[in-house]
């Protein structure tokens, strides 16, 4: 890979701007439906778990044991199924989602006091209405930090998803170490990683600011 010549890699952004706009577009795309996907399900499955100790370790164990799978043994798994592009990355980018989802869920969960579940008893709720009425607002917040790990795993998985011709930033990473040697191999690796690594900084402002507009003020840190 030549050396970085910061000219060089102006006169690329300059003339590749739009290009890199749309696969950074792609790139936050697939990661918020599949992050949309993965907290349906893995708030579901918190609030079918959390009780009851068997399906709960179960749950979690499945999801840690999932993530532990490489990705791009994954990728190469999903795609004879899914084929290539959007696919096998939406539903890999869902398992690799559900760990910390469902896991901040059942802790959420399980962590209201004591006293304010008596307190809803003592004024008749049924235990379907406490766990939607109290304990669930009460547990969003360990559930939204959840989110945003899971978001940010999302990021970083999605590049690699340009292994099976995933949409997003990835595809100029890959692009770039197929071409070692050439003149803007870097510049491409650079391109798809900062635009990564700002996409991330955007996404976590945006968690911040769902935090704050979607949290009680007498529960936030």
């Amino acid at each position: 890979m030549t050396s970085f010549d910061f000219g060089n890699a102006m006169t690329f952004l300059e003339r590749r701007w739009e290009d890199i706009l749309v696969l950074a577009g792609e790139h936050l795309f697939v990661v918020v439906i599949a992050l949309a996907i993965a907290l349906v399900t893995g708030v579901l499955l918190g609030l079918l778990v959390w009780n009851r100790a068997t399906p709960r370790a179960t749950a979690i164990t499945a999801a840690s044991v999932a993530i532990t799978v490489p990705s791009l043994a994954l990728l190469a798994l999903l795609s004879p199924v899914l084929g290539l592009g959007w696919g096998p990355t939406i539903v890999a980018l869902v398992f690799y989602s559900l760990l910390p989802i469902i896991r901040n869920t059942v802790v959420g969960l399980t962590e209201v006091p004591e006293h304010i579940m008596e307190s809803a008893k003592a004024m008749g709720m049924s235990p379907r209405r406490i766990l939607l009425t109290t304990q669930l607002p009460l547990a969003w917040p360990l559930i939204l930090t959840g989110t945003r790990v899971a978001a940010q795993l999302g990021l970083g998985v999605a590049a690699i998803a340009a292994y099976v011709a995933g949409p997003g930033l990835g595809q100029y990473i890959f692009k770039g170490l197929s071409s070692l040697g050439s003149k803007n191999a870097l510049n491409y690796a650079l391109a798809g990683t900062v635009g990564i690594i700002l996409l991330a900084l955007l996404v976590d402002g945006a968690f911040v600011l769902i935090s704050r507009y979607t949290t009680s003020r007498g529960l936030r840190a």
